[in-house]
C-alpha cells in the first residue's frame, strides 16, 4: 500500500512538471540547469552559437587556475604589463599603464569582479609564456604566448566537450577581430559547471568589492573593484559572469544555491545539494531576466525534486 501510495505522490508530481508553463524570455538564448546532476529544466536556442564577450573571461580564469593546480604555477607572482595588454582592449578603468607591476592574482580579481580586458590578456600573456610548445626557431617564432594560451583555452573546450565553441582570445571581444569567437548557452553552462567545482574560481566571482594594488615605479597604488554583477548576493546568487558586446548583446552567467535538502529514507538519509547555473544570452534586460530564470529555475527544480529527481538522459548536460 505505501509503495502505490508512493508511486501516485510520484506520478503526479511528474505530471505537474511535464506540464510546467515554460517561460518565454527575451533573450536570444537561455538554459537553466541543476549543477549538481547537469539535469537540464529548460532552454531556448540553447545550442545555437552567439557571441559571448566577457563570459569568455571564465575560460581564462579556469586555464589559469588549472595551471597554478597542475603545473605549480604561483598566483603571487608579479608580472610587469606589457604595452601589447593595451591594444584594442577598449576602456581602462583601473587606469594601468604599461610597465605597472601587479601579481596574478589581483589581475584574476580585476578580470572576473570587474571584467577588465587588459587583465585577461596580461594573464594570458604572462602564463601562455610558461605554456609555448618546444620546437624548432620557425615554427616557435609563429606561436605567441597569447596564442598559446588561447590554444589551452580551446583545448579545454574541447575537453569540456563544447563542441560549438571557439575562443580567439582572453577577453572575449569581437570587434575588428578574425575569425569571430562563438559559443552557446549550453557550451557555458558545461564551462560554468567546471568552473564553480574550483573553490578558488567560486571565491573570486563571489566578492561584491575587491581591492588590489600595483607597483608603478617606486609608488604603490591602489583600486577597488566593484563587480558588474548586480544580483550578486540576492535570491542566493553567488556568481558568476556578465559579457557585453555590441555583437553579443548583453551576456550573463549565474549561480544560485540553497541549502541542501536533506532526506529520511527509511534508514537512510540522503543530502541533496541544490545548486543552480542560469546562462543568458543576448538579454534586452540581462538582471530583470536573469532574476526571473533563477526564480523560475527554483520552482522547476521544486517540482522535479517533488517527482523524485529523474533525469532523462537526452536532458543532461
Amino acid at each position: 500500500m505505501i509503495s502505490c501510495r508512493r508511486f501516485s505522490i510520484a506520478f503526479v508530481a511528474l505530471s505537474l512538471l511535464a506540464n510546467t508553463t515554460r517561460l518565454a524570455a527575451a533573450a536570444e538564448a537561455f538554459i537553466i540547469l541543476d549543477s549538481q546532476t547537469g539535469y537540464i529544466f529548460q532552454a531556448q536556442e540553447a545550442k545555437k552559437k552567439h557571441q559571448v564577450g566577457s563570459l569568455t573571461k571564465i575560460a581564462t580564469a579556469v586555464v589559469v587556475l588549472d595551471w597554478a593546480e597542475h603545473k605549480a604555477g604561483n598566483l603571487n607572482q608579479i608580472v610587469t604589463l606589457s604595452p601589447d595588454a593595451f591594444v584594442g582592449t577598449g576602456e581602462n578603468n583601473i587606469g594601468l599603464q604599461p610597465g605597472d607591476a601587479i601579481a596574478l592574482r589581483d589581475l584574476l580579481y580585476a578580470a572576473l569582479v570587474q571584467s577588465d580586458n587588459i587583465a585577461a590578456y596580461a594573464l594570458a600573456d604572462y602564463v601562455g609564456s610558461t605554456l609555448e610548445p618546444s620546437g624548432s626557431a620557425a615554427s616557435a617564432s609563429k606561436v605567441t604566448p597569447v596564442t598559446a594560451f588561447v590554444s589551452q583555452m580551446n583545448a579545454l573546450a574541447t575537453q569540456l566537450k563544447m563542441e560549438r565553441t571557439r575562443f580567439v582570445n582572453p577577453h572575449g571581444i569581437d570587434d575588428n577581430v578574425r575569425p569571430l569567437p562563438y559559443s552557446t548557452a549550453e557550451d557555458m553552462a558545461r564551462l560554468t559547471r567546471y568552473a564553480m567545482n574550483k573553490a578558488g574560481f567560486r571565491f573570486y566571482v563571489s566578492q561584491k568589492e575587491r581591492q588590489i594594488s600595483f607597483q608603478r615605479g617606486a609608488h604603490k597604488l591602489s583600486y577597488l573593484l566593484r563587480n558588474t554583477n548586480e544580483l550578486l548576493g540576492k535570491q542566493g546568487i553567488d556568481g558568476v559572469k556578465t559579457g557585453r558586446t555590441a555583437r553579443a548583446g548583453d551576456c550573463l552567467v549565474l549561480s544560485a544555491n540553497r541549502e541542501s535538502e536533506v532526506v529520511k529514507e527509511g534508514a537512510m538519509t540522503a543530502v541533496y545539494p541544490r545548486h543552480l547555473i542560469v546562462v543568458l544570452l543576448g538579454s534586452p534586460n540581462r538582471f530583470g531576466e536573469g532574476a526571473g530564470l533563477v526564480e523560475h529555475g527554483w520552482q522547476l527544480y521544486d517540482q522535479w525534486a517533488a517527482a523524485g529527481r529523474l533525469a532523462d538522459p537526452k536532458k543532461l548536460l
